[in-house]
């Protein structure tokens, strides 16, 4: 009988400690000020060489906001509780893996943005990396300096790296790293 309570008391105790010790999802949570609501994103500046990166990137970041589902996205700054503004500075290609023949088999993309949040009530930054930077590798049959050409190869190359990108930035934001 005593060793049965014994037994049930550390149980309940087990529980108690695990539904309290603050575990949640993560890429799921937020430090936001609680009035912010509505955020904007403004197409995003591109002085890069690559083109439409800065749509593709600012549509992605639009996506990924709005797939956390707790904040409405507005494409402009005006009317909203706070503002994401980009500008990509630059996108360039490293050969990052050679073959037998010295051909590069794959390139590293670095791509390199500006980034800046903003609560548009007290007009004071939540967080900002003046050069944030996003690495990612791809395959690539030869050598190719160019980022255009690179896009030109593999078109959906650009979209998976805006992916991966809008991913880490809401994440950094959103998740105050």
């Amino acid at each position: 009988m005593i060793r049965r309570i014994a037994v049930q008391s550390i149980v309940v105790i087990a529980l108690a400690a695990s539904v309290a010790c603050g575990y949640s999802l993560a890429g799921r949570g937020s430090f936001l000020p609680p009035h912010i609501k509505v955020i904007g994103v403004p197409t995003f500046t591109n002085l890069s060489s690559v083109t439409d990166v800065d749509r593709r990137v600012t549509d992605r970041v639009r996506s990924e906001l709005i797939g956390r589902g707790r904040y409405k996205v507005e494409p402009s700054g005006t009317g909203v509780d706070a503002i994401i503004v980009g500008e990509i500075t630059s996108i360039t290609i490293v050969p990052s893996a050679w073959n037998e023949q010295r051909l590069a088999t794959r390139s590293l993309l670095l791509l390199t943005a500006k980034i800046e949040f903003r609560d548009v009530a007290s007009n004071k930054v939540l967080w900002s990396n003046p050069s944030l930077q996003f690495r990612e590798e791809f395959d690539v049959s030869g050598t190719v300096a160019d980022p255009n050409a690179f896009f030109g190869q593999d078109v959906d190359a650009l979209d998976r790296m805006a992916e991966a990108f809008a991913r880490t930035l809401v994440s950094a934001i959103l998740e105050a790293f």
